[in-house]
């Protein structure tokens, strides 16, 4: 129990300057983890080869990852020691207002918590405190047969005194129990994120009053969550992003480098529980063979086994693709800083990585991969960005570009009977026009940045769906390989029809399996005004966006088959680049 004189003589001040400290702690790790990764790792690895380079290399990597360990327990501490010192201030307040009036009143506080007052004939009388009912709170007050003017008031502030010792005791408490376990074995060879993830989980318990998860806007729009961003404090943004880095990490609207801090750590702790996932997966292994009927078959126990085993390792191939891109620059000028800017591996995964920073860029591109696309096939779709990046990076007046790879929907995993469905689209487009809104409000406003979404595939599919509600935040619509936008004519997508193009390889054959799915739209053509006697007649057409009659721009395409568009020192590849840099004058038509 903390007592009166421990709870009056408390010097908050202390904790707020050790959490001053360690904040400067995971400062100075994360910033030196960011020239590790981009001014020594990526350069050693464009640049040395052999087993010293290996060694090295090694080395370097666990420096790195020793660096994000203590900025993400530092945060930590130092949100522990903020809330500990914010919320033991409230009771000791309480206490010493309790105190001040006693001594106002003339009575008198022993440091057991007994109180003596004056009576209002006779001597003063000490008041011991007596047994209290299950679930009160004792009374200090002696029971005396004489009533007495002074005794209601002294009760009132014995009262006071013991809630004010009571609250001060189970906050000492609950944050004792959560920084005892804010340490580590010292082994800078075994960095454990499964212990950060318990960490944060226990500081959020025993911090939860002091910083409510709940303070977080859900639901609310792009603009209101800069908004709540922007008048938090900077130690308050601190401590949101230690203790809840998924939840800001996802919050459009607020700067791309604080999600990509936030998301980072997500990464880390996302690998790490996968990996562990996998670890008792692979330990839980079913018997392979079962005889049947006389012969030896493998077992349908073995073979749902084995698709979830092979679905987790493909999460591990995505988490390893998005670490490895986040590492890279700075070894190769031609590949600018990555921004992680949103993560998680449920159902089949998602995650939003960006070449260079949209908040600065004059140039941004959002793409959409379609169906199949997920967290497993990362590497693939960042890898396209990336390419695209560099062609449009190298267009005339080297413009300021950051491409975007966003596998943020939960995309047709099949061909039939998923990709047949318009579904995902609208299930879709409402997370799609989020990030696009938050990108514009990160960005300063509309006029900022020239933004162009590209939709390959379903992808585009599900561009249509967001694009033709007069709300897409977003300049230059471009689709390659489109099954169709839902809609019949460019113009009836936001950007309008100047500002709509199209790719389609001669042997891509996803447009007209769009159209015998019906994801595209239906125009009415009337022929010699439909009079049959005159020849005349009306049809009703499926049209994709490669189709003449859709009304986009038809860009020349010289790749092959539907993942093509984006091979290197392609004319597919640098129509695009033209479209992101808005140099129009560059784009060669079909």
């Amino acid at each position: 129990m903390v007592s009166i004189e421990e709870l009056t003589r408390l010097d908050t001040s202390k904790f707020t300057k050790a959490a001053d400290g360690w904040s400067t702690i995971s400062h100075r790790a994360h910033a030196y983890r960011e020239r590790v990764d981009h001014d020594m790792l990526s350069k050693l690895r464009a640049t040395q080869q052999g087993a010293a380079a290996t060694a090295v290399l090694s080395d370097l990597d666990r420096l790195s990852k020793n660096y994000q360990y203590v900025h993400a327990e530092g945060g930590l501490i130092r949100t522990a020691l903020q809330g500990l010192a914010e919320e033991l201030a409230v009771p000791q307040r309480k206490l010493k207002q309790a105190l001040e009036d006693a001594r106002g009143l003339g009575f008198t506080v022993k440091p057991n918590g007994s109180v003596e007052y004056p009576k209002t004939q006779g001597a003063p009388s000490p008041l011991l405190p007596t047994p209290a009912a299950p679930g009160a709170m004792p009374s200090l007050l002696k029971p005396d047969s004489t009533p007495d003017a002074n005794q209601a008031k002294a009760q009132d502030i014995a009262n006071r005194i013991g809630e004010a010792l009571k609250e001060a005791t189970e906050i000492d408490g609950r944050y004792a129990r959560a920084i005892a376990k804010l340490s580590t074995d010292g082994d800078l060879k075994k960095t454990d994120w499964t212990d950060v993830a318990r960490d944060t989980k226990d500081l959020r318990a025993a911090a939860g009053k002091h910083l409510p998860e709940s303070g977080i806007p859900k639901g609310k729009s792009p603009k209101e969550n800069a908004e709540w961003w922007k008048s938090r404090s900077q130690a308050e943004r601190e401590e949101y992003t230690a203790l809840y880095p998924a939840s800001i990490g996802a919050l459009n609207g607020i700067p791309s480098a604080t999600r990509d801090e936030a998301n980072q750590v997500v990464l880390a702790e996302t690998r790490a529980d996968v990996n562990q996932q996998l670890k008792d997966l692979v330990a839980r292994e079913p018997q392979r063979y079962v005889m049947r009927t006389g012969q030896q078959t493998v077992s349908q126990e073995w073979m749902v086994w084995k698709e979830k085993k092979e679905s987790i390792e493909g999460k591990l191939d995505g988490l390893e693709a998005i670490q490895d891109r986040l590492a890279q620059a700075g070894g190769d000028e031609r590949i600018p800083k990555a921004y992680l800017l949103g993560l998680d591996a449920r159902g089949d995964g998602h995650a939003i990585v960006a070449n260079g920073n949209p908040d600065t860029a004059a140039h941004t591109a959002v793409y959409i991969p379609g169906t199949y696309s997920n967290l497993a096939g990362a590497e693939g779709d960042i890898g396209r960005m990336v390419r695209l990046w560099k062609v449009s990076d190298g267009m005339p007046g080297n413009p300021d570009v950051s491409t975007i790879t966003w596998i943020g929907y939960d995309a047709p995993q099949s061909i039939v009977p998923q990709a047949m469905s318009k579904s995902y689209a609208y299930n879709g487009e409402s997370a799609l026009n989020g990030f696009m809104d938050g990108l514009q409000v990160a960005q300063g406003g509309a006029d900022k940045s020239h933004t162009t979404i590209i939709g390959h595939s379903y992808g585009s599919t599900l561009v249509g769906a967001a694009a033709n509600k007069g709300e897409l935040a977003a300049d230059d619509v471009v689709v390659a390989g489109s099954p169709g936008t839902l809609v019949s004519d460019a113009d009836k997508l936001d950007v309008g029809k100047d500002h709509v193009w199209s790719e389609r390889a001669s042997d891509d054959p996803v447009p007209l399996g769009g159209k015998i799915a019906g994801l595209g739209g239906v125009q009415r053509v009337v022929v010699n005004g439909g009079d049959r006697e005159n020849g005349g007649y009306v049809e009703y057409i499926h049209v994709v966006p490669s189709d003449e009659e859709f009304g986009a721009h038809r860009m020349k395409v010289d790749t092959k088959g539907h993942s093509g568009y984006w091979d290197e020192r392609s004319i597919s590849l640098r129509n695009q680049a033209a479209v992101v840099t808005r140099r129009y004058d560059m784009v060669e038509s079909e």
